[in-house]
């Protein structure tokens, strides 16, 4: 049994930097990381607040939408989990462990940068779960760039596809799906407010995702339906070896935060549930930050 809740020194609980050098090709393997990202596999307890509900979950294979996976299958639901093909070996872990909740598990591999993909992914979640409740947008590309001369029409392109596009596309196919009750969860970042200078694409996407899911929330309650945002700081996720930093960032990163260390997926995870539970009932628009004490406003 994990010792994740037993009262300790926040600061101590987890792994602190300097961390080794450990460059990845993109999009990284979760289990080539050292140390290995603790997103829950034996330290998320469930207690059945999301008992018979159908959550689909994009980039569930590795990092926050991995830890938000296991939460949920720990708290009674089915879910599917949407990623690349080339992250395959990450996304077998994760079904295995919502199988062994003895939920039902559905891979959904694909590419979310092509439109009609994002549609008929949402389609074979709605009819292999028998429904939809739960939709978790999460699935992201970071790729840093030290100058704006370095950022190309690609590089702005893949990223605002993976990003803006693919959530709106996965938004617009999954609300005609959703019941009264459901709810919607975006992740954003602590780079919608306070960017760096090294992530000018990224940074623009994650405002992006605020702006667009407060607009949502707002067409959504009128069907009953809570749309709500997640803005992680820095996070020990794959994102981050594979080009999402520079190797001697990697290597210190989460030392400038509060704790003194990156955050670790787990520790997310009960975000997640929350918002996807009725016990967050009456919220919705909202931004829910945990950046290690950096605030999201």
């Amino acid at each position: 049994m994990s010792d994740r809740l037993t009262m300790q020194d926040p600061r101590k609980q987890y792994p602190q930097p300097p961390f080794p050098r450990q460059p990845q090709p993109v999009p990284g393997e979760a289990g080539k990381m050292d140390p290995v990202p603790d997103h829950g596999e034996t330290s998320y307890q469930g207690s059945g607040k999301l008992e018979g509900r159908k959550a689909l979950i994009t980039g569930g294979d590795s990092g926050i939408g991995r830890a938000a996976a296991i939460a949920y299958a720990r708290e009674g639901a089915d879910v599917a989990i949407s990623y690349l093909p080339s992250e395959a070996a990450d996304a077998a872990e994760v079904i295995k462990l919502i199988e062994a909740e003895g939920r039902k598990a559905i891979d959904l591999p694909g590419d979310i940068t092509d439109q009609n993909w994002c549609r008929d992914l949402v389609a074979q979640a709605v009819e292999k779960l028998g429904g939809l409740d739960i939709l978790v947008i999460n699935a992201g590309r970071q790729q840093y760039r030290e100058d704006i001369s370095e950022v190309s029409s690609e590089d702005f392109d893949k990223t605002l596809k993976t990003n803006l596009y693919a959530m709106h596309w996965i938004a617009q196919a999954a609300v005609p799906h959703l019941p009264a009750g459901a709810s919607v969860i975006t992740t954003a970042s602590i780079q919608a407010y306070d960017p760096s200078a090294i992530l000018l694409d990224y940074a623009t996407t994650k405002a992006g995702i605020v702006a667009y899911t407060k607009a949502l929330s707002k067409q959504l309650m009128e069907k009953g339906i809570r749309a709500n945002v997640v803005a992680p700081g820095p996070f020990w996720t794959v994102l981050q070896s594979s080009g999402g930093q520079p190797q001697d960032a990697v290597m210190k990163f989460g030392e400038q935060t509060s704790f003194g260390r990156p955050g670790q997926p787990v520790e997310i995870a009960p975000i997640y549930v929350l918002l996807a539970s009725q016990e967050g009932s009456y919220i919705t628009g909202e931004v829910f930050g945990a950046t290690g004490g950096a605030g999201v406003a």
